[in-house]
């Protein structure tokens, strides 16, 4: 099943399951949870139904999960990305945090701030809790995904390096694009060959299988449900291969009237155009 977060044509917020070319509005059911982290908190989602129904091309999409508890992001995970960096090789996954009003939606531009031309874009596989937990086995990971979604962990790469720590450069708003939609485990199948591909202007710009992760799906959600607890509806984005702007000679930073695009294939295409921030 895919499901997305969604504004109605009145403006208000709901999520759904698609079906087809339209969107069934689950938020509209009577009794339904109040957004698509409670109805994941819920596990409602298998039982929801709704009358209602929005033709998915005049949605206005929102960013998959808009409210997340916690976005997690994971570094050099990709043993072609660490080498291009020149990152030593570590024991233990790369952890930093970003902020949910620093996400966007399909569709929606993503701002290049006025305080950098830096502005980098990396591919990711996002991974959405579904059941939550602390100290989370390996072995029984999988078992707390919600589903997967396209991640664009678009960096302004001169803040992320002013020091070593990378909060700055990752949390500029509207930096985070976030969609289309969640796609359920079931129907995302196996992923491990699944290749995570950006182009930039058409152009492709990385291209690399799930399975070339240095850290598993299942490693990272057990390191990191060791020092926090997660809970539905948190977000952990997975990594990006390498190809990033940045360690191109000459850079590629991203600019306003740029389209960017993250292929996950199951998973969808997320697309952003860039804009500049006025």
């Amino acid at each position: 099943m895919r499901y997305v977060s969604f504004r109605r044509t009145d403006g208000t917020a709901s999520y759904g399951r698609i079906e087809g070319d339209q969107i069934v509005d689950l938020g509209a059911a009577p009794g339904a949870p109040v957004d698509l982290k409670s109805a994941i908190a819920a596990q409602a989602l298998a039982s929801l139904s709704g009358k209602a129904r929005v033709a998915l091309a005049d949605a206005l999409l929102l960013p998959v999960i808009p409210n997340p508890g916690k976005i997690l992001c994971v570094g050099h995970n990709y043993e072609s990305h660490r080498q291009e960096t020149g990152r030593a090789k570590v024991a233990h996954p790369s952890i930093f945090t970003r902020f949910a009003d620093t996400l966007v939606a399909d569709g929606q531009p993503i701002v290049r701030p006025r305080a950098s031309t830096d502005l980098d874009y990396e591919a990711e596989l996002a991974v959405v809790i579904g059941r939550g937990g602390r100290a989370i086995a390996a072995g029984d990971a999988l078992d707390h995904v919600a589903g997967y979604a396209c991640f664009n962990d678009a960096s302004v790469r001169d803040w992320q390096w002013h020091t070593t720590q990378f909060a700055p450069g990752k949390n500029f708003p509207a930096t985070g694009g976030f969609g289309p939609w969640l796609v359920s485990p079931d129907e995302a199948g196996d992923l491990l060959g699944v290749r995570v591909v950006s182009r930039l202007n058409g152009t492709v710009m990385q291209d690399q299988p799930v399975g070339e992760m240095i850290f598993s799906i299942a490693d990272i959600i057990a390191y990191v449900s060791a020092f926090t607890p997660l809970s539905p509806g948190d977000v952990i984005a997975t990594g990006t291969p390498g190809g990033v702007g940045a360690k191109r000679q000459p850079p590629v930073w991203m600019k306003a009237g740029d389209r960017i695009e993250i292929d996950i294939g199951p998973i969808g295409t997320l697309t952003n155009r860039i804009i500049d921030e006025q």
